[in-house]
């Protein structure tokens, strides 16, 4: 497993989202998978309805707790002080765990500003209760007055990135500043699957074109990942992608199917 190193803190790279599936049963049973295929990094969410599952799946496995490192987020309704308290006990409570590693922002529409909930977040990083805090959909403005009213650090920005929906700017912004751009629907290619460059790629490493599109997150510098399946097999393939790597200049051709990569960020990712 890659680490992406992040104020200190070893992350691993590649991890499991939870949205989207059905049932508790389909959840469970997809964190159970994602765990025996080596994922040590789980995402969920208040509004995945996925809290217990992850909770349930780490309990039947054999990974110790202090093995991983578990993400959720605050729904729109939870974003008051009180609320953010209360419902991150709650899903504490969901997930049977003392603690989880971060706790998100689950976007930037403001019901309550977001220094009140920054606060709360901080106070239950002051209890031990949540390690580090963060945001999801933030744009580099958003992120830069998050940075200005947490004084916890903000440890991520959980965000839609893949080969065909490019940041940039938001990226650059996170390498200069410490924190981790956690790339979600990583997956997400439409017909650019079929991509003949994607494909050739592909080919010459004896992977899938959905393995090359997660394996490009992961060379570039703060970036971790979290494909989600409730296929067992896809599961283990997702996470495969450990034993080849792409040169600089498939990386570059890469870039390309989404629109290209700026000189700015190019030189900081070493293209």
């Amino acid at each position: 497993m890659r680490h992406v190193t992040v104020d200190g803190v070893d992350v691993p790279a590649l991890g499991f989202g939870t949205a989207g599936m059905d049932t508790d049963e389909e959840r469970q049973r997809a964190v159970e998978a994602a765990l025996g295929a080596g994922y040590r990094h789980i995402d969920t969410a208040q509004m995945y309805d996925s809290e217990s599952a992850v909770g349930a799946a780490v309990d039947e496995s054999d990974v110790a707790r202090e093995e991983l490192f578990v993400t959720t987020k605050l729904t729109r309704d939870n974003r008051a002080y009180e609320a953010v308290i209360d419902s991150t006990h709650d899903s504490l409570d969901r997930l049977g765990m003392e603690y989880v590693d971060l706790l998100l922002i689950h976007s930037p529409d403001q019901n309550v500003p977001h220094e009140e909930t920054l606060d709360a977040m901080n106070e239950l990083v002051d209890e031990g209760l949540v390690e580090h805090i963060g945001v999801s959909n933030f744009s580099v403005e958003e992120t830069r007055n998050a940075i200005d009213h947490s004084t916890a650090p903000i440890f991520t920005n959980q965000v839609e990135y893949s080969l065909t929906t490019h940041q940039p700017d938001l990226l650059s912004f996170c390498i200069d500043e410490d924190v981790l751009l956690t790339a979600y629907s990583p997956l997400k290619l439409g017909a650019d699957l079929e991509d003949e460059e994607l494909a050739a790629i592909a080919e010459a490493h004896g992977k899938t074109v959905r393995q090359v599109a997660i394996q490009w997150l992961l060379q570039q510098p703060m970036v971790a990942t979290i494909p989600r399946s409730s296929n067992p097999d896809h599961i283990e393939q997702n996470s495969a992608v450990f034993d080849f790597e792409l040169s600089d200049e498939e990386m570059r051709r890469l870039f390309e199917i989404g629109g290209g990569i700026n000189d700015d960020l190019a030189t900081k990712i070493g293209l």
